[in-house]
């Protein structure tokens, strides 16, 4: 009990220490602050549930004194809680027999953890930000102008517009962000605690991932909600945003599939993967959402991915 808090209590600390990096305004911090749900969710993964939580309590308590309230608050929404919850949903397991009666046990699909990661992504950005825009934009208001006189085109550009344009799209794109993030960090930490041998669950092949069936029907009366007005169109664009990128990483799923057996295989995801390095990103990850719908349409994988070989014939 005493190793699994001293676990608990370093799990926090570290990600307490990877979410405060920001502080020291270097632009590589950012990239340490995103991977700070990774050591709860180590925790969470190979020493339990408790344990995670032990760490997340105490790592935002700690932020909320050092730091503020602010601060402790988005800690415990955006890294603590989705850390938590996550580890739960990897561990979620129930006892089955198959029918020569043996005993095994039948974990929690990864389908339904993206699908898990899409809708936290959406709900922690959605109160991070919450339903008042005015806020935003009038930090946009004030930090626009600086920046556009900073870059010398501060008279070429209609800020107003650009104000309104940055306003309606900030909420979906930190709900792209924060999908993507959630779901790296979760397959870091699973994979750290399988090469640690804690791992109680077998890997699962994720190139098979796709998210239920009945992800497209929600998916497409979310799409008719964004153009109401706010705060329920606000919200549907968000929860669009994420599912769209749930979907996009299927598509990254179904592009490794139907590659497989090909030997140019490396030059088509390094085509794909690359972009996503550039500020064009948004065209390969926009490519893989279409692909990611198609296969969930069409079943592409089924259809075009490689066949499994025949049965040896019995002596």
């Amino acid at each position: 009990m005493i190793g699994s808090l001293l676990i608990a209590i370093a799990a926090g600390a570290a990600s307490a220490v990877m979410f405060a990096s920001t502080m020291s305004g270097v632009m590589m911090s950012l990239v340490l602050a995103s991977f700070a749900p990774v050591p709860l969710m180590v925790a969470a993964i190979a020493w339990g549930r408790l344990c995670a939580a032990i760490g997340g309590l105490a790592a935002t308590a700690c932020v909320f004194m050092i730091f503020g309230a602010a601060r402790g608050e988005l800690f415990a929404l955006a890294v603590a809680l989705p850390a938590w919850w996550l580890g739960h949903l990897v561990l979620l397991g129930r006892p089955v027999s198959d029918p020569a009666g043996h005993a095994g046990t039948e974990w929690y699909p990864t389908d339904n953890i993206l699908l898990w990661i899409a809708m936290l992504a959406a709900l922690t950005v959605a109160i991070f930000l919450g339903t008042d825009m005015s806020q935003l934009e009038q930090g946009m208001r004030q930090l626009l102008p600086r920046a556009l006189a900073q870059a010398g085109v501060s008279d070429a550009v209609d800020v107003q517009r650009l104000v309104e344009l940055t306003v309606f799209l900030a909420p979906p794109m930190m709900t792209i962000i924060m999908t993507v993030v959630l779901s790296v960090n979760l397959a870091v930490a699973a994979k750290i605690t399988s090469i640690s041998g804690r791992l109680i669950r077998p890997w699962p092949r994720l190139r098979d991932t796709k998210l239920p069936l009945m992800t497209i029907p929600a998916l497409v009366a979310i799409i008719g909600l964004c153009f109401m007005s706010e705060p329920v169109g606000l919200l549907a664009r968000m929860t669009a945003a994420a599912l769209l990128t749930a979907y996009a990483l299927t598509g990254f799923a179904v592009l490794h599939t139907l590659t497989l057996l090909m030997r140019t295989r490396p030059l088509w995801l390094g085509l794909a993967y690359a972009p996503l390095l550039t500020f064009v990103w948004p065209l390969p990850m926009l490519a893989m959402t279409v692909l990611g719908l198609a296969d969930a349409a069409f079943d592409l994988r089924h259809r075009f991915g490689p066949r499994q070989p025949p049965p040896l014939p019995v002596p």
